[in-house]
């Protein structure tokens, strides 16, 4: 019990006993408003050895992923990828295992001729270049042996390979030996592993077949449902396909709903070409899953994904853009294949977040935009454009919450209780504004509304409107000349 203006928790009425007693109140403390902390969680496959079970991890360093999920797992990778582009990302890696039915990629480097003098052979494999030395006459067979075993010895690659030469018959009387490249991770993206190869060696010739044959990725649906309980502002994934995409907008729309309230984003990349890109977008169509897009980079598609993602939880400004920022880590594309300036405005109307090479050939953020291009009844629809609008809903959710649990969490359900809830929620949206995160909180004031249910005699409902504040995007100006 209490009188008009106080009320007790631990102090009950009944006291007959004289004295003065006291207790705490800490709901009205906390006058700030919550802290937007950014965690991310990669899934990813772990190699076929690893006996890491299906359930998250925290990681804090690649060398551990290694340990954990095999090195050069995408796992692994993704980690490394992550790390590198924010180092201080709170990272969590659901490891996967390879599909049942799933193939890995497979490519080859043939050496023929013999060494008529001195020279370098070098395997580039994705980023990372292996090179041996060739001395005069050294045999073909003999050069791929030593380029295996220097690939051997660089346990981080996503590859492992083998040297065959054939037998010796009449029709093939001097076999080519070959250095078969197999992919360590099952599945389509070791198809997109890049191989080049360079020779300095007078008198050889080397020839390369790229990666390919890899099918079959993992199903999604288990590994979901490991962390639907979890809370994570961020999730990353290296597949980009379509069925992959879609089970994760499910998930998404799952776990950000109104009744589970632990409301994510999804960031993911593809080296492919912008028509493939725009495609898959369209085919997915959320506000909650951002799909970059830059062709041509020998970096792995998963990599691209974990920078892109580890860049995003890096800014805990829900409205501040993503513009310019760099990926630091992801090799840029030739010039042929960068995206050109006509082609960057198609993404951006496709739901595609282009990326492009900045000053020092570093790769940076055009601007991140949702896949959402479309409403329900198909009609072209601006509201989810960029990421920065539903990063700021999600938060302006995550404080107004906070506050209505930390005021009230025993309220009673009175006359006098909607007006005390419409005042706490003012005072959020006020210090909102103050951050520049919403906008025109007073000219809006009028319809922040708390009234009780119709239908439920225990609930109080509110509308509260949220002019959230846009990324500056566009200047435009027109130049006067006077003479």
């Amino acid at each position: 019990m209490a009188s008009t203006n106080i009320s007790f928790e631990k102090i009950p009425a009944s006291i007959r006993k004289p004295g003065k007693y006291f207790e705490y109140n800490t709901r009205n403390a906390v006058r700030t408003l919550a802290t937007n902390g950014q965690s991310m969680l990669v899934i990813a496959q772990r190699l076929e050895d690893s006996t890491a079970p299906l359930e998250p991890v925290r990681v804090y360093d690649d060398a551990t992923a290694g340990e954990l999920f095999g090195y050069g797992s995408q796992a692994h990778l993704m980690t490394r990828a992550a790390i590198k582009a924010y180092p201080y990302v709170d990272l969590s890696v659901l490891p996967v295992p390879p599909h049942s039915a799933g193939l890995a990629a497979t490519g080859t480097l043939t050496l023929t001729g013999e060494a008529t003098g001195v020279g370098v052979l070098t395997l580039t494999v994705g980023t990372a270049q292996i090179s041996v030395a060739v001395a005069y006459k050294d045999a073909a067979a003999d050069t791929l042996a030593e380029l295996n075993k220097a690939l051997e010895a660089e346990q981080d690659l996503p590859v492992t390979a083998a040297v065959t030469t054939a037998e010796v018959t009449e029709a093939t009387p001097s076999p080519v030996p070959t250095l078969t490249i197999t992919a360590k991770n099952k599945g389509t993206l070791g198809n997109a592993v890049s191989l080049a190869a360079s020779c300095t060696v007078p008198g050889y010739t080397a020839a390369v077949v790229k990666m390919g044959n890899g099918q079959q990725d993992p199903e999604l649906e288990d590994a979901l449902a490991a962390v639907f309980g979890a809370d994570y502002t961020l999730y990353c994934l290296p597949w980009a396909g379509e069925s992959q995409l879609r089970t994760l907008r499910d998930h998404l729309e799952a776990v950000s709903g109104p009744l589970e309230q632990r409301r994510a984003t999804a960031w993911l990349a593809t080296p492919s070409t912008l028509a493939t890109a725009a495609t898959l977008a369209g085919s997915v169509n959320s506000e909650r899953i951002s799909l970059a897009c830059l062709p041509g980079s020998a970096s792995p598609p998963e990599e691209i994904a974990a920078a892109y993602c580890a860049v995003a939880a890096s800014e805990e400004d829900p409205a501040r853009p993503l513009n310019t920022l760099e990926l630091t880590g992801i090799a840029a594309p030739p010039d042929t294949a960068r995206l050109s300036r006509t082609e960057q405005e198609v993404a951006l109307k496709s739901g595609v977040t282009p990326l492009e090479v900045g000053p020092g050939g570093v790769v940076q953020i055009v601007r991140a935009i949702s896949t959402y291009t479309k409403n329900p009844a198909g009609v072209a629809d601006v509201s989810m454009l960029d990421m920065t609008t539903i990063r700021t809903m999600d938060y302006v959710a995550k404080a107004v919450r906070e506050r209505i649990e930390l005021r009230f969490p025993r309220e009673k359900l009175s006359t006098r209780t909607p007006p005390k809830v419409r005042s706490e929620v003012l005072d959020v949206l006020r210090q909102l504004e103050e951050l520049e995160i919403v906008e025109e909180v007073a000219a809006n004031a009028e319809g922040v509304i708390c009234e009780r249910d119709l239908q439920d005699a225990n609930r109080l409902n509110c509308r509260i409107p949220t002019d959230v504040v846009n990324g500056l995007h566009v200047f435009a100006g027109v130049i006067d000349l006077l003479l």
